[in-house]
């Protein structure tokens, strides 16, 4: 009989296949190695194959448990059984060819790129886990909403017009459409979301998706036509207008704001792709980063400074 994760006593065998082999190894390994097997070298070729990835990272302190008294090697091609604490111990194995044979590399080193993979694969883990360190989370759609935001809540904290809680995680999705996805692991981790989608046609196709509603609740899906005049199309660029005009014309040399005022409902974005040969949502935000810099918040448009007051006091309260 075994105990389960909740105290309820299961027959063995009635376990999964997994849990069977972790048991078998436990006791016979560590049984032992106290006698026969002690200072002995333990080859262990795929361990754990068929433990739940979780478990595996688990059972990689069994591991290193039995090699404080016995030199342990085992081979893998999990991510879950590579410490990333621990890749000075990592060897890379790779067979290039019958006459060369089998190379074990002294460094974190491959030829051929797939023998790198399970390290990639358990960096980006534990680089995913950092996700999960703020109880408060804005998800936005991608690495420009996160540049506008943070450089101008930045700019309105410095003059002390409103402040963004320091505490509110800014997590970018690199899309509208994996908003949800990075929701739903968030919930998960039950941390408080929300999302701020523009209200083009990828932002609503995404704060109509059923999953993203059930998961984050309408009020917890900020719109960016919410916060701007009469542009019903809005983009996180729109609740800094007249700005961003000034911005592509000392940028690019064209001057936008006699096609932008005799269109005031249209995406400024619109026009800049229109207007502009090869033009760059990422090098205008990066553009604007700069532009902070060297100006204050009392350069921005009243219409602008309250648009983006508006938006962050709402993040807080609903991020309180």
């Amino acid at each position: 009989m075994v105990e389960d994760e909740i105290g309820v006593e299961i027959e063995l065998d009635q376990r999964s296949e997994g849990f069977q082999w972790i048991v078998s190894f436990f006791v016979v390994f560590f049984a032992e190695a106290i006698d026969k097997h002690k200072n002995a070298i333990l080859l262990l070729d795929e361990p754990g194959m068929s433990l739940h990835g979780l478990k595996q990272r688990d059972f990689r302190e069994t591991i290193s448990r039995l090699a404080k008294t016995n030199q342990t090697i085992y081979s893998t091609h999990s991510p879950f059984l590579v410490g990333p604490d621990e890749l000075d111990l990592v060897r890379v194995i790779e067979l290039k060819d019958r006459e060369e044979g089998t190379k074990v590399h002294t460094t974190i080193s491959s030829s051929d790129p797939a023998g790198l993979l399970p390290l990639q694969e358990a960096l980006g883990y534990d680089l995913a886990q950092s996700l999960f360190t703020q109880q408060k989370n804005l998800i936005l759609e991608g690495l420009t909403d996160y540049w506008y935001i943070d450089a101008t809540a930045s700019l309105l904290k410095e003059a002390n017009i409103e402040k963004l809680d320091e505490k509110i995680a800014l997590v970018f999705a690199n899309s509208a459409g994996k908003v949800v996805y990075y929701a739903t692991i968030l919930h998960a981790h039950k941390l408080k979301i929300m999302a701020l989608l523009d209200s083009d046609s990828a932002g609503d196709q995404a704060a109509n998706q059923e999953n993203l509603v059930h998961t984050l609740g309408n009020k917890n899906i900020l719109r960016t036509k919410d916060f701007c005049t009469n542009i019903p199309k809005a983009e996180i660029e729109d609740l800094l207008r007249e700005t961003l005009i000034t911005i592509v014309k000392d940028e690019y040399g064209i001057d936008t704001k006699t096609i932008s005022d005799s269109q005031p409902t249209r995406p400024i974005i619109d026009i800049f792709s229109k207007e502009i040969a090869n033009f760059s949502k990422y090098k205008l935000a990066k553009a604007y980063v700069r532009w902070t810099r060297n100006n204050d918040a009392t350069i921005l448009k009243k219409s602008e400074i309250e648009n983006w007051k508006k938006l962050i006091q709402t993040i807080n309260k609903n991020l309180k």
